[in-house]
């Protein structure tokens, strides 16, 4: 598992919405971008104004999660070279 900063999935988020997504959830994107596109046209575009903070929401939450579950997984592991002597 690799690690994911809150900060960078916020900012890649904020400057490109739901594709920003894609560094900390890949289903999020997809689903956002596709709620996106189902609903650009007959809103007139409105729906981007909860499309958008949704995917700022939605990274914030999957890029800590991730994070945390690589700090637990990081502790738990063996040092480098342990045991050898």
């Amino acid at each position: 598992m690799r690690d994911r900063s809150v900060v960078l999935a916020l900012a890649l988020t904020f400057f490109l919405g739901p594709l920003g997504l894609f560094y900390a959830s890949v289903p999020g994107a997809l689903a956002l971008i596709g709620l996106a596109a189902i609903g650009v046209v007959p809103t007139l575009g409105f729906v981007l104004i909860f499309v958008w903070p949704a995917s700022m929401a939605w990274a914030a939450i999957a890029a800590s999660g991730k994070h945390m579950a690589f700090r637990q997984q990081s502790q738990h592991a063996p040092a480098v070279g342990a045991g050898l002597s």
